[in-house]
């Protein structure tokens, strides 16, 4: 199954409320913070949220 590897490049600092909620729930805490999960809806509809502070990546 593929998997997506999502880095924050922006700080959730000064967004919404829900934004710094889901950069949390996906694991992230930091600037250059790095998590890999599986890519499912439930996922992708996460990080089109915060689609302006992360860049993901496919990997195998």
């Amino acid at each position: 199954m593929t998997r997506l590897k999502v880095t924050q490049t922006r700080s959730g600092i000064g967004g919404l409320q829900n934004q710094r909620e889901t950069l949390r729930s996906l694991g992230l805490k930091h600037v250059h913070d790095v998590v890999v999960k599986e890519d499912r809806p439930e996922i992708r509809g996460m990080v089109n949220t915060v689609r302006h502070l992360v860049a993901v990546e496919e990997v195998d």
